[in-house]
Formats: C-alpha cells, sequence, structure tokens
C-alpha cells in the first residue's frame, strides 16, 4: 500500500468483500425455495457469465478510459457532448441515485450487525418497556438496537476520519477473516455432504401465483436472487483513482469476482449436499443447521462470530465507498463543491458526514416496528439506483466500440470488446427488468431519481470547471459487502 496508493490484492479484497456480504447466511434457503438444485446450479451459471461480461466492460473502461474517475457516474457524463448541461446531469443522476441508495444499504449492514450481537446478547430483542415519550414507546431492545446502530455508524466514521488507509487496513483483515472462515465452512461441510440430497436435480417448485415451474423457469425465479449477490462488482472501479494502476483495478474486478463466485457456489452446493431440500427449504438458518450436523451446536456461534466480522468490514468498506461517490463527483463538477473538502489526512469530510448523517435518519427506524416498514420502503425506491449503473457503463462501452474511440492500434479487439458490451448491455437491462419487476417497484425508483433534481441548479456547470486537486497520500484500501 505504498504511497496510499491500493495494490491489486487490496482491490481484489475489496471486491470480494462488498460482494459477499450477511445476504450469503440465507442465500441457500432462499434459492432452496425459488429452484430444485438444477435449477439454482443454472441460475449461478447465467448470473456468473452475465457478471463476467460487465466485470470485463469496468476492466475495459479502466484501461481505455483511465482519465475517468468514480466509476458510472463518468461514463453516463460521457455519453452526451462535453460541457453541456445535459453532460453534467447525467453524470449527476447516476452519482445522486447510487449515493442516496447507499445510505439504505449501508443502515441494513448496520442493522444486520446488530441482529448477530444479540445472538450473544439475548437482551437485544427484549420486548420490555424502556420509556414512554407521550404516545411513543420504545422497547429495551429497540433501543438497544439504536445505541449499537449508532455507535458502529459514528465508531467507522471517525476512523475512516483519523486516515483512510488506517481503516482500510481495518477492513482488509476482516475481508481476509470473512473469507478464511467461508473456506472453513467448506472444508466442515464436505464431511456431511450427501450426494442423495442434491436428487433428482430437478424437482417441482411454483412461481407465486401456484403456478408450476420448468427448468428454465427454475432458473430465472433463482437468478432474481443470485442477481443480487453480485451488487459491489463495480466497487474497484468506483475507487480506480486510488489504484497504482489501471491495469490492477481491471485484474482486481476479474479476480474477485472469480473468488465471490467460488465462494458463492461452493457454500450453495455444500449446504445442498448437507441438508435435505425440504429441511434446506423451511430453514431461516442454513449455513448454521449445516454446521450443527458436524459440529453439533456450537455452530451457531462459530456463524455469529463469522457474521460480526464480515459485516465490520463491511460498515467501513460500504461507508467509505458512499462517501467517495459525491467526493468524486465533485471533482467533475458533477456535484456541488462543497463536497471537495477533506481533512488533514485526505478523507473526504463534508461527504463523510453529510453520508452518516442521513445513514443516521434512518437509523431510527430501529426505534419501532411501524418506523422500520418505513425504511423498508425506501429499500424498495433504492433498488432501481443499484441497478442502473451497470447499464450506463455497458452502453457507454458499446458507445466506445461503434465510434472507435481508443481502438486505432488494435482494431481485432474492437470486434471482441463489442461482443462482449453487448452482452453486458443485454444482461444488465435484464437486471434491471428483473431486479425491479413489479411496476410500482420501478416507478418508487425513478421518483427517487427524479427527487434528486431539487438539487441539481447547486451543480456547476462544466464550463466553469474547478482545478483539479491531487489526492491527499493519506489514502488507503477498504473492502465491503451488501447483506
Amino acid at each position: 500500500m505504498s504511497n496510499g496508493k491500493l495494490g491489486i490484492w487490496v482491490l481484489t479484497a475489496l471486491v470480494v468483500g462488498n460482494m459477499v456480504g450477511s445476504g450469503i447466511f440465507m442465500l441457500p434457503a432462499t434459492l432452496a425455495k425459488a429452484a430444485s438444485p438444477a435449477g439454482v446450479l443454472l441460475a449461478w451459471g447465467v448470473t456468473g457469465l452475465g457478471v463476467l461480461m460487465l466485470a470485463l466492460v469496468f476492466g475495459s473502461l479502466a484501461i481505455r478510459k483511465p482519465t475517468l474517475k468514480g466509476g458510472p457516474q463518468a461514463y453516463a457524463k460521457e455519453l452526451f457532448r462535453e460541457g453541456t448541461r445535459r453532460s453534467d446531469l447525467a453524470g449527476y443522476m447516476v452519482a445522486w441515485g447510487y449515493w442516496a441508495a447507499n445510505w439504505a444499504g449501508n443502515v441494513a449492514i448496520i442493522t444486520t450487525f446488530a441482529s448477530y450481537l444479540s445472538t450473544f446478547f439475548p437482551i437485544m430483542t427484549s420486548s420490555a418497556t424502556w420509556f414512554r415519550l407521550g404516545g411513543f414507546t420504545v422497547t429495551v431492545g429497540h433501543g438497544l438496537t439504536f445505541l449499537v446502530c449508532t455507535a458502529l455508524l459514528w465508531g467507522v466514521h471517525a476512523l475512516i476520519m483519523g486516515g483512510v488507509e488506517g481503516a482500510g487496513k481495518v477492513n482488509f483483515i476482516a475481508t481476509a477473516a470473512k473469507v478464511l472462515g467461508f473456506v472453513f465452512f467448506i472444508g466442515i461441510c464436505l464431511f456431511a455432504f450427501e450426494k442423495s440430497n442434491l436428487l433428482p436435480l430437478f424437482q417441482p417448485r411454483a412461481a407465486s401465483n401456484g403456478t408450476p415451474l420448468g427448468l428454465f423457469g427454475q432458473m430465472n425465479n433463482a437468478a432474481l436472487d443470485t442477481l443480487w449477490a453480485f451488487v459491489g462488482v463495480e466497487s474497484a472501479i468506483v475507487l480506480s483513482s486510488r489504484a497504482r494502476k489501471a491495469r490492477d483495478v481491471k485484474l482486481a474486478t476479474l479476480f474477485g469476482l472469480l473468488i465471490a463466485l467460488a465462494i458463492y457456489v461452493g457454500i450453495t452446493l455444500l449446504a445442498m449436499g448437507a441438508l435435505p431440500q425440504h429441511e434446506l427449504m423451511n430453514t431461516d438458518k442454513p449455513l448454521i443447521d449445516a454446521l450443527d450436523h458436524v459440529i453439533g451446536s456450537a455452530g451457531g456461534y462459530v456463524m455469529a462470530v463469522l457474521g460480526l466480522i464480515s459485516l465490520t468490514g463491511s460498515a467501513i468498506g460500504w461507508i467509505l465507498l458512499s462517501a467517495e461517490v459525491p467526493y468524486q463527483a465533485a471533482r467533475d463538477n458533477m456535484f456541488p463543491r462543497w463536497f471537495l473538502k477533506t481533512n488533514r489526512r485526505g478523507a473526504p469530510k463534508a461527504s463523510l458526514i453529510v453520508t452518516n448523517l442521513m445513514a443516521q435518519v434512518l437509523i431510527f427506524s430501529t426505534l419501532s416496528d411501524s418506523m422500520a416498514g418505513a425504511f423498508n420502503f425506501v429499500i424498495t425506491l433504492a433498488t432501481l439506483s443499484y441497478l442502473l449503473p451497470y447499464v450506463v457503463a455497458s452502453i457507454y462501452h458499446v458507445a466506445l466500440v461503434v465510434r472507435g474511440e481508443t481502438y486505432a492500434e488494435n482494431p481485432r479487439g474492437r470486434v471482441v470488446d463489442g461482443i462482449i458490451a453487448v452482452l453486458a448491455t443485454v444482461y444488465s437491462l435484464w437486471v434491471v427488468k428483473a431486479g425491479s419487476a413489479d411496476l410500482k417497484t420501478f416507478l418508487l425508483g425513478v421518483a427517487m431519481l427524479v427527487s434528486g433534481l431539487v438539487f441539481f441548479p447547486l451543480v456547476p456547470k462544466s464550463d466553469n470547471r474547478p482545478e483539479q486537486r491531487p489526492f491527499s497520500s493519506e489514502v488507503g484500501a477498504s473492502s465491503s459487502a451488501r447483506p
């Protein structure tokens, strides 16, 4: 991590940690309900291939357009004529949506941390009344959850403000421990693996309306769950300005994807082999139940510890990544210049403060069940904003190929990249369609993006571009995850 820049393995850890979050602990059961073993394996294959196309697009853009920092928001801006207000608006909307979505995503990580912590402190689930304020009652469990979530949020804030590089080192350790923990799980479950639990490979499953699903119907059903497992594959490109070399961004994205895919498929396959299908479909703790078959009741505590380690790294990485988005956008005249403020250690001070204040507002949802419903509504709003960057990056790469830009010296590479970019575009459009399948979710996502127009007048025009300042040398790494 010399000179505050991120090397290939730190970037790889960022990508792996970003994708492999707490959601993996429930994923085998979720997939078992959606499809039979054959459908699940096909879903991983199709989703993995689609995300590989996206990873190749991100990697190619990192090398061909190394001056575009910050990821998809910069690509959105480049889709329009330089210096126009439409260009500014396109970049701003992608940055705004992704940033705002991360407020809710960060709180999802933090509240999940509190949930895992309750394994060791059952009082955090107590329904006893703590205090009343008018007609509003706060239980002991809700109050303690709120305090734990607040402490984690601002503890991570203080860590990052003390130096991004130091925070990155803590995050790197957490990611390494997480990967080793999952490798341990895979190794242990090999002893409980029963091939008969996977047979027959094709078994009956039904859609939500009761209609029987064929093999490809099951695959599509499961793919709706597997696609969320790869949110975060864009992490290295978002932090590309902090990388030592543009090539490191491409390799880290590819290595990170392959490592994450191996973990996902390994855990899914071994959980299916350790538990009968009917049991896997009905459990709310599949990894714990799988471990119980081998090491007994200690499995729950092992998974809880692994979850806490995983979520600590996730919180550090995603909060840092979230603050980076408006900071980089401000450098490219897509956000108000106020977000350029850093502290003496190079941390994006202004961006980090606003990001965490918005997260704190959402953490208040932990104080009551009715407020938690409002938080779930915000998560629905954020769906489209998480997926839009994939479409933008893919379309931008198609535009580069069509124009022949950057391909003067290697026309053969243009054909290959064109095929990859088109496949990535098709996949990313399917991801948006599947991820916001019902009209309500899609329209709410559009509403969230449009709400950002209120602040767009504060964005300076491109013809009045501020001087590009170099990064501080106090810059480091992070790895993170979404639940």
